[in-house]
């Protein structure tokens, strides 16, 4: 009779704790393989300092990502779009003011810098296949080393690099005033694809 109480407390107990483990289970610490991510991160022009981010999904899948953008000058207003080509989707889109301040309509809600965990080691990582500035019209030369050393120790983004270690990470520099630009105003976006 004992063996029978201690075999079903024994069986309780285990269905007790997989009910448990199913209504927590752990959070995914890697980029879903079969989904379509792109983490789009904002670094400080004049300080090099991560901002915050923003991890997009489209459901529609492609193995591969190319920017594209549709600029408009701004003789007093223009603009800047990116958009992912494979997919036709944008992500990025804000305006530009002559001797003014634009603003950005996509993507909003970026989340703050200290809502993203950071690895512990000092290891540095550099992404497989480089730099790819998506907008560059006056083929200006810029390290771009010091703009990723600001997010290469981002937990995101080394499960992105750790998902797609071949990829170009894809660069831009969003001037939301120009004429007398105010380069305090201007910001670096990084974008990376899972």
């Amino acid at each position: 009779m004992k063996t029978k109480i201690l075999a079903l407390t024994a069986f309780i107990y285990t269905l007790i704790s997989c009910t448990k483990n199913e209504e927590n289970p752990k959070p995914s610490t890697t980029p879903l393989r079969n989904s379509n991510n792109v983490l789009v991160l904002k670094v400080d022009y004049s300080t090099n300092e991560f901002e915050g981010g923003k991890e997009l999904t489209f459901a529609t899948t492609s193995s591969s990502m190319t920017l594209t953008n549709q600029y408009v000058a701004p003789a007093d207003f223009g603009s800047i779009k990116l958009k992912y080509q494979e997919l036709n989707e944008t992500v990025f889109d804000g305006t530009i003011i002559w001797m003014g301040l634009g603003q950005i309509s996509y993507p909003q809600n970026l989340l703050s810098a200290n809502q993203f965990d950071r690895v512990t080691t000092t290891d540095a990582v550099a992404p497989g296949a480089g730099f790819e500035n998506v907008f560059n019209p006056n083929n200006t030369a810029y390290n771009y080393n010091s703009i990723w050393n600001s997010v290469q120790s981002l937990t995101k983004v080394r499960q992105y690099l750790n998902s797609n270690p071949n990829a170009t990470v894809k660069i831009f520099l969003y001037t939301p005033n120009v004429g007398i630009g105010n380069p305090t105003e201007w910001d670096w976006f990084i974008f990376m694809k899972n």
